[in-house]
């Protein structure tokens, strides 16, 4: 095939150049392209609509955003440098090892070290009230608010609620913005939602995304899970902000992100306002949170089980244990049945019917549905209360600080956890720091312990008070349950 010549492809290119240069322009002048490009006017006025939306909620809220610094002295004990002991579990360590001549000196100083951390929150009332993570604040000795005009205040904590998650600050202010709270119970999947916090310390960020589900539970990362999660950008340092509407109403509280690099991957999640709101009224009216009680061992349906109890699909709660005496006690409940509806409400499964117990104010009557011997019925239920935890700050700190641990009293759910009896009393060892004074003695996560020096202890309360009574610095000694063996614990703090 014969090829063309050189100056032909030259050629078509000015000649199309030109034929663009030279076709008529519409009576607007613009170019042909340039007029094809150009959207729709309604398409932009709904795109410039839902930006005005965004603005409107970024605007009404940022003001009572603020940025949480929180400070924690941490003794670390400080090791002589050297190159690794050639000796270390050699017989002739007594002899060769390179810690010879360290016997006949004095041991290093241990050197204080503070944590810093930084977090999010929002102003609830112009009474200075709060809201934020309990994690941003958990065992900090300093905590500093800063509002977005500048203004450093340092910050008082009413009290924290591990169980959620949720912790209330309370700072001496004048001229505050509250944000105005939202019902969570009305978001639906695929609403536009914001983020706003302090993502990497960058102060007033805002992200969008939309609800991507909600009532998310078995995330491992509080007891009482319920959340909303979102695709807005959530990263460290947004935890304790707010999740907003577009009416500029709070609807969440960002508490966490799914993730395997650190950062933002797709997969947030906040804690339900309506959960939060509860949770506030009880830290700031009673200092503690108050939650309902059943008294009974539950369990999910499967297919099995549920032929097994004639019993058609899975959607309720198999009864496995009954308290003895216990609400669900004196009302007739028993081994066998399968709770359907609390209150009124269709009950899927054991994580749902929990958080409608622990939100049911003890003491309120209420009607459970359930199925027995194949037919349904109601029962009336009187609900009692989980046994209360005092989540003050100050008085966790001591323990946590002091002693290189913290604990919390025996309840009769903790006791079933444990595979103990229900009325197992005493204080529930729940965490030991590295190399602090309780590790030193040997305690453990999930011991026991019954007794300080002679004098039984039933609760916190106790454990503490009996503390106060005894010299740590000469030591003290426990008593202490592991697993199913009784031993004696000195614990003892070094000057």
């Amino acid at each position: 095939m014969a090829r063309s010549p050189k100056w032909i492809v030259p050629l078509v290119i000015l000649s199309a150049a030109l034929g663009f240069v030279l076709a008529p322009l519409p009576k607007d002048g613009t170019s042909p392209a340039l007029a094809a490009a150009e959207p729709p006017s309604d398409s932009l006025a709904a795109a410039e609509d839902l930006s005005a939306a965004f603005e409107y909620a970024a605007e009404k809220v940022s003001p009572s955003v603020v940025t949480i610094g929180s400070t924690r002295r941490v003794e670390v004990p400080q090791r002589r440098r050297g190159l690794p002991d050639p000796f270390f579990n050699s017989p002739f360590r007594d002899f060769f090892g390179d810690d010879f001549f360290e016997r006949f000196q004095p041991p290093p100083r241990n050197r204080d070290y503070v944590q810093e951390g930084l977090g999010s929150g929002f102003i609830v009332s112009e009474e200075g009230y709060v809201i934020t993570n309990s994690h941003v604040v958990r065992g900090a000795d300093e905590v500093i608010v800063t509002l977005t005009d500048g203004r450093e205040f340092e910050a008082e904590i009413v009290g924290a609620d591990d169980k959620t998650d949720i912790a209330v600050l309370r700072i001496d202010a004048d001229e505050l913005q509250s944000v105005a709270l939202g019902d969570s119970d009305e978001l639906r999947v695929g609403r536009w939602v914001v983020a706003l916090g302090n993502p990497f310390g960058l102060q007033s960020t805002i992200t969008a995304g939309i609800v991507s589900a909600t009532g998310r539970s078995r995330m491992g990362i509080v007891d009482y899970e319920d959340f909303i999660q979102t695709d807005a950008a959530i990263n460290p340092g947004n935890s304790g902000g707010p999740l907003v509407n577009l009416r500029g109403e709070v609807v969440g509280v960002n508490s966490a992100i799914l993730t395997r690099s650190g950062g933002y991957m797709g997969i947030g999640f906040a804690i339900p306002i309506n959960m939060v709101r509860s949770i506030m009224t009880s830290l700031i009216e009673d200092g503690q949170v108050v939650r309902g009680w059943l008294g009974v061992l539950i369990q999910n349906l499967n297919e099995g089980l549920a032929e097994s109890f004639d019993f058609s699909g899975t959607d309720g709660v198999l009864v496995g244990d009954v308290t003895e005496d216990g609400p669900a006690d004196r009302a007739g409940l028993e081994p066998g049945d399968i709770i359907t509806r609390f209150d009124g409400k269709p009950v899927d499964d054991m994580d749902k019917l929990r958080l409608m117990v622990a939100e049911t104010t003890p003491g309120e009557e209420v009607d459970i549905v359930l199925f027995r011997d194949g037919r349904e019925r109601t029962i009336e239920v009187e609900i009692g209360e989980l046994e209360a935890e005092s989540v003050a700050a100050s008085d966790d700190e001591t323990a946590e600080t002091e002693l290189g641990m913290s604990a919390r009293t025996m309840s009769p759910d903790i006791a079933r956890q444990l595979n103990r009896e229900p009325d197992t009393k005493g204080v529930v060892v729940t965490s030991v720091e590295p190399r602090g004074p309780a590790d030193r003695a040997g305690l453990q996560m999930r011991d026991i312990i019954v007794a300080v020096q002679e004098e039984p202890i039933e609760d916190l309360a106790d454990f503490r008070r009996a503390l106060k009574e005894q010299d740590l610095e000469e030591g003290v000694r426990l008593t202490v349950l592991t697993g199913e063996t009784r031993r004696f614990v000195f614990l003892q703090l070094r000057g």
